[in-house]
């Protein structure tokens, strides 16, 4: 918040023939703040607990952060107008939306007021009144000066990666770039995945890299430790287990993984039996959403 203003400083008083070169990528939303008029900053962060506790995906929960935010939703295009906005972006959101990556600070919203207030009831979110009223209030429809262009996405980083793979001798598969499930069931799917090429061939006969790109999510219902990414792991482990020279990883593509200092989860075959060995039990670890200890266990961070 307090950089946030220097910011809004420099950007005051700016006239029409200036350029402002804006630089947006995932996470803008938590690191690019100012709440609005009558909310505090310990509103949002409650509201946004409260969405990721209950698995909302990424463009719910941006749906909501935004109407609570002075800078989001186009306010901070037309905060630094009459002065042009040149928007170079870093898209972490499936589909590109840029109305949700960094919960659009220079873009429209396309969501309405009634959209945000059916993910509150979808959720059960428990709001104060003074989130209600913003969550009631329209957002800018329109913003004229902001040219915007998407310089990496998620679909940029697949299609890299699997180049790199096909450089190393790999048959490659890009299954999907828009994965958006439980990060447990996302597991299990790729589990069973390796296990049919293992037993077949299909579709990509070994050696092979599958690839899949999204934004899953996870619902916390235990008090462990670790994000998305290592629940991916941890459950594609259990369905792994004895398979010859299989391995997943799962990684965040900004580098970091839940609230932990890891960047994901790496498995193998092996994984599950060295987890019972260390002592550890992987249906509890998952029950109480703790990959991280469990991979680090094994060596899977």
């Amino acid at each position: 918040v307090c950089v946030m203003e220097r910011v809004l400083v420099v950007v005051e008083g700016l006239k029409k023939e200036d350029t402002v070169l804006f630089l947006v990528s995932g996470g803008g939303s938590a690191l690019f703040e100012r709440p609005r008029e009558g909310l505090n900053l310990s509103d949002i962060v409650s509201v946004t607990d409260q969405l990721l506790a209950c698995g909302a995906d990424i463009v719910e929960i941006n749906m909501i952060r935004k109407r609570l935010s002075a800078v989001k939703a186009g306010r901070f295009a037309v905060l630094a107008s009459p002065a042009s906005v040149y928007a170079i972006v870093l898209s972490d959101v499936l589909g590109d939306r840029l109305d949700s990556i960094a919960s659009g600070p220079a873009h429209p919203d396309a969501s309405t007021a009634e959209d945000a207030l059916r993910v509150v009831a979808k959720y059960g979110l428990d709001l104060p009144e003074q989130v209600r009223r913003a969550l009631d209030e329209e957002t800018p429809k329109t913003v004229d000066n902001v040219t915007s262009v998407i310089a990496g996405s998620v679909g940029a980083l697949c299609h890299a990666a699997l180049a790199a793979a096909e450089r190393l001798g790999y048959r490659t598969l890009l299954l999907t770039t828009t994965l958006n499930c439980e990060a447990r069931e996302a597991g299990s799917f790729i589990a069973s995945m390796a296990r049919e090429i293992r037993s077949s061939g299909n579709p990509v006969a070994p050696p092979c890299a599958v690839l899949l790109g999204g934004e899953t999510v996870v619902h916390l219902k235990g008090k462990g430790r670790g994000g998305r990414n290592q629940e991916i792991a941890l459950a594609a482990a259990k369905g792994i287990a004895g398979l010859p020279r299989t391995a997943v990883l799962s990684v965040g593509s900004d580098g970091t993984d839940g609230p932990t200092d890891a960047a994901g989860g790496i498995v193998d075959g092996e994984t599950a039996r060295l987890l019972a060995g260390a002592g550890v039990d992987l249906e509890k670890s998952l029950a109480d959403n703790d990959s991280y200890h469990a991979l680090a266990a094994c060596g899977g961070v």
